[in-house]
């Protein structure tokens, strides 16, 4: 087939890193990719921070250790970076 759509699988680690990216963006961390400009949005970047944080609840017992390890370190990273941006 060699199309997207036949051969993209979801991935569970992938997925967080996009919403941890999409958080990064709202920190002002990353340019958005759309518009190529910075703009902080804290609240947004909140709730992704928190979704995160909910998936994690949510999938305990549940994930491989890799998976748990991408979950924890990205949480850290974003916690961090957001109580830096929120002083």
């Amino acid at each position: 087939m060699g199309d997207w759509e036949s051969e993209a699988v979801p991935d569970f680690q992938i997925f967080i890193t996009s919403l941890g990216m999409q958080a990064m963006v709202f920190m002002g961390e990353l340019s958005n990719p759309v518009t190529n400009e910075t703009k902080v949005e804290l609240p947004r970047a909140k709730y992704l921070i928190e979704t995160i944080a909910m998936i994690k609840e949510k999938t305990k017992g549940n994930l491989t250790y890799e998976e748990q390890k991408s979950v924890d370190d990205m949480l850290y990273t974003l916690r961090l970076k957001y109580a830096e941006k929120a002083k």
